[in-house]
């Protein structure tokens, strides 16, 4: 049996009073997963292990079946093998955001204002030009989400993920030495304490260094949101993973199709080939279309594919409760539902299961850890007594509650 994984980042949230009361997921029109939902069984899943942050990296990882106590570095490594940048051993990769901050010194977004890949790509070479040296290096990503490399930094220290912080001063939230390891120093690496003192003098000038960016003087002058800041963050060293056909025999070839450097980077480090698809943003305006195709495509020739949609999360993030109910709808239209109708004609069964990573609540804006709602389904499953999909359906559903490894170890028995 082939298999697929349809993640819609950050998609499960709260009851929300503008809805009724309802969730986005209960209230959104979502007929393919209902049916999916009413037809195959369902449950939750504990994707975020004891002591760590809620973060789309962690997430991800362990939905995968990852012990992320063996295998966790962070983003920036993830990052970095997505955009192709190859980590040398001594190597500190971290997220570098490029964000926006108002001028009483309080975040306002954490994506620069929705900066564009083009318009940030002379943002890092400005960076690169002002502030870069042989210890300090930008890549440019995606959007608003970037490579930052610390030759010899330690990974030994606390950053705050901008987008769990909206609307908090910024200065605050500055990079600080993990407790204990202030002053020690691994073999070759800066101190924690050197490494958060370095990142912070980075941060602070590059306020000034992104105010001469023309992009920044026109946006100014339109009274835009600025790109006005970096903020590194989540940074480790150079990861050692099994890939998943070292972990699940069953999965011989694989492929994940998403628009986001940190899963295209999971995939990497899984062995999973990575798809390109034009007019894939991470954003609502995805191609979802294009994406369903090579999904499709990649799983009539692989065992295993893991399909990732960012638009949700960043509707979430964004606070907008609006598009985050389209960003659902459009997944349920767009991908899902082409996907199971053409499936469901294929000799070879394709087992189909349908989550988000985390919450995102829309009144929150930020990550939250709890149990999030599956869905799997192949022709001829036993379903249970779940006729809709959503946060409150899924806690009666056949699989209860599972916990991390668990959900691949279940998807593989089939």
């Amino acid at each position: 049996m082939k298999h697929i994984i349809i993640l819609g980042d950050g998609m499960a949230d709260k009851a929300i009073a503008k809805l009724g009361g309802k969730t986005p997921l209960q209230y959104a029109k979502t007929p393919y997963m209902d049916l999916l939902a009413k037809t195959g069984r369902t449950g939750r899943l504990v994707t975020v292990p004891e002591g760590y942050s809620p973060g789309s990296e962690v997430a991800n990882t362990a939905i995968l079946g990852y012990d992320l106590d063996k295998v966790y570095e962070g983003r920036g490594p993830l990052e970095a093998a997505s955009i192709g940048y190859e980590m040398k051993a001594d190597d500190l990769a971290l997220r570098c955001n490029i964000i926006s901050v108002r001028q009483d010194g309080t975040i306002k977004t954490h994506n620069g204002g929705n900066l564009t890949t083009s318009e940030a790509e002379p943002l890092i070479e400005l960076l690169n030009e002002k502030l870069g040296n042989e210890r300090v290096k930008w890549i440019c990503g995606i959007q608003y989400r970037h490579l930052l490399i610390i030759k010899g930094g330690s990974k030994h220290i606390v950053c705050a993920p901008p987008h769990d912080h909206p609307n908090e001063a910024w200065r605050p939230l500055l990079v600080r030495p993990e407790e204990g390891w202030e002053d020690k120093r691994e073999e070759g690496r800066l101190s924690a304490k050197e490494t958060a003192d370095l990142l912070n003098d980075l941060i602070v000038r590059s306020v000034d260094v992104l105010s001469q960016a023309p992009l920044n003087i026109e946006r100014k002058k339109e009274e835009k949101d600025l790109a006005n800041i970096i903020w590194p963050w989540s940074g480790g060293y150079r990861p050692a993973m099994q890939t998943l056909s070292e972990q699940f025999p069953e999965i011989k070839s694989g492929a994940v199709v998403s628009a986001v450097d940190l899963i295209r980077g999971i995939g990497h480090y899984a062995g999973l080939d990575i798809i390109n698809v034009e007019g894939a943003t991470g954003l609502w305006d995805t191609n979802y279309e294009g994406k369903t195709k090579a999904a499709l495509e990649n799983l009539k020739n692989k065992d295993f594919v893991f399909l990732h949609v960012e638009a949700s999360d960043e509707a979430g993030h964004d606070g907008d409760v609006d598009l985050k109910v389209k960003t659902i709808e459009n997944l349920d239209a767009r991908m899902i539902g082409p996907i199971y109708e053409e499936v469901k004609t294929w000799s070879e069964p394709v087992c189909i299961a349908i989550l988000p990573d985390h919450f995102t609540p829309v009144e929150l804006r930020i990550h939250v850890g709890e149990p999030v709602p599956f869905i799997i389904w192949y022709p001829g499953i036993v379903p249970d007594e779940v006729e809709r999909y959503d946060e409150i359906s899924c806690v009666t559903g056949g699989y209860g509650l599972l916990r991390l490894r668990q959900f691949m170890e279940v998807l593989m028995q089939y």
